[in-house]
């Protein structure tokens, strides 16, 4: 969640693979996309745009 903190803009999916030092690969990306998936159907990140993801402003 830090990454989402720090960043001035929502992110997608290779960004945060980037940021993770993840390998830009297909099965990475996806798995990562999986990923925000899940936290923003637990309310912890929120998807503003398709693909695009932050964290929740209180």
């Amino acid at each position: 969640m830090a990454l989402f903190a720090a960043a001035d803009a929502p992110l997608r999916a290779r960004r945060v693979c980037e940021a993770m030092d993840l390998e830009i690969a297909p099965n990475n990306i996806n798995n990562t996309r999986l990923k925000l998936k899940r936290l923003t159907e637990r309310g912890i990140a929120v998807e503003t745009e398709q693909s695009l993801c932050t964290q929740p402003r209180p």
